[in-house]
């Protein structure tokens, strides 16, 4: 990951927190729904890791938003 836009994977993550609660998802129900590892949703959600296309998109159907809203960064 690079270093310089690692505020942004943090701001990311916080997204994926906050619309993965508002539909009263456990991170490993989440996982489960997106087909891919639970520490890797922790790792998305803290912003250490990087996110493909892929996962972006299955997360925008399960969590019902668009890819616009998980980017809508608050400041």
């Amino acid at each position: 990951m690079n270093k310089k836009y690692k505020s942004l994977y943090e701001k990311f993550g916080l997204n994926v927190v906050y619309y993965r609660k508002r539909k009263k998802l456990t991170q490993l129900q989440l996982a489960e729904l997106v087909d891919i590892d639970r520490s890797h949703i922790s790792a998305i959600e803290l912003g250490n890791v990087g996110v493909s296309f892929d996962v972006i998109f299955k997360l925008c159907e399960v969590l019902e938003v668009s890819p616009k809203e998980l980017f809508d960064f608050r400041e």
